[in-house]
């Protein structure tokens, strides 16, 4: 598997999302359980399959190109609303970007170290240790990619985001993640109870950083990415569990912005697994 996956890195991007939206389709076609999931999550959203089906290849694309954006030459990606970032850098507590899995979120931060790493330090990513060695062993140097730091979700993880924040840097994750059970709180998402994170309101608490929302939308083609930045639209509240669901709210106001492009299939209202002792405390 990692001769494959580097191999795969050098595949132009057009193969790579041609490959990853059949494999898309024939994950749908073949898992009933997939399928259903799909389907009534976009449905609690209001949208009716039709309305998204083109999130089935994009689900493909996404896993596809996963070897380029850690192995391979960086993909091209115009960037829409730098000047909330400019603000934010210029208040000087540092900023958290929080983005969905929506469209390519693995090149969202990618994306913001190349354009401001170099002025204002690296962009510290959180991410979850994959159960295969061999991936785990990929992920560990791929994601380190340059103006990049990635830490594992354990509490000397969340330290090092915490200290960055601190120097005034950046960080970055997916508030939509489903944590550990004692790691989260039950927040609406599209009217629906789901177990949500509290990491990234409490830093922000802690911190005094900002918030800065981002999405990544993939080009048709093979023609690269853009990736869209604005402020959250609200100061974060001071109570946790409020300020919780006004990022689930701005999450949702992403997605509704691509719908086509949001991984569907994910399991936002599945139960929260039971961590071990090296867990996160959030």
């Amino acid at each position: 598997m990692p001769v494959v996956f580097r191999l795969f890195s050098v595949f132009p991007l057009w193969l790579l999302h041609a490959l990853g939206a059949a494999m898309g389709w024939v994950t749908f076609a073949a898992s009933p359980t997939y399928r259903r999931r799909f389907i009534d999550n976009a449905a609690l959203a209001g949208y009716r399959f039709a309305d998204v089906r083109a999130a089935v290849a994009h689900a493909g694309r996404m896993v596809a190109e996963l070897p380029r954006l850690w192995l391979g030459a960086p993909p091209p990606c115009r960037l829409v609303g730098e000047d909330c970032v400019e603000r934010a850098y210029a208040a000087g507590r540092g900023i958290i970007y929080l983005t969905p899995h929506l469209g390519c979120f693995e090149l969202s931060a990618q994306a913001a170290a190349r354009r401001w790493s170099a002025q204002h330090g690296p962009i510290t990513v959180l991410y979850r240790p994959a159960r295969q060695p061999w991936l785990a062993r990929v992920m560990e140097t791929a994601r380190d990619r340059p103006g990049m730091q990635a830490v594992p979700t354990t509490l000397a993880g969340v330290r090092q985001m915490i200290k960055a924040l601190r120097r005034g840097e950046a960080v970055g994750l997916l508030p939509d993640q489903v944590p550990p059970e004692g790691q989260g709180l039950w927040s609406p998402v599209f009217g629906k109870n789901a177990y949500t994170m509290t990491l990234a309101a409490r830093l922000a608490q802690q911190t005094g950083a900002a918030v800065v929302l981002v999405r990544c939308e993939r080009l048709p083609w093979g023609r690269g990415y853009v990736a869209h930045f604005e402020p959250l639209p609200a100061p974060l509240d001071t109570a946790l569990e409020a300020a919780v669901g006004q990022i689930n709210q701005a999450m949702e106001q992403l997605i509704r912005q691509c719908p086509q492009q949001y991984l569907w299939g994910y399991g936002r209202y599945k139960q929260p697994r039971t961590e071990t002792a090296t867990g996160v405390a959030a």
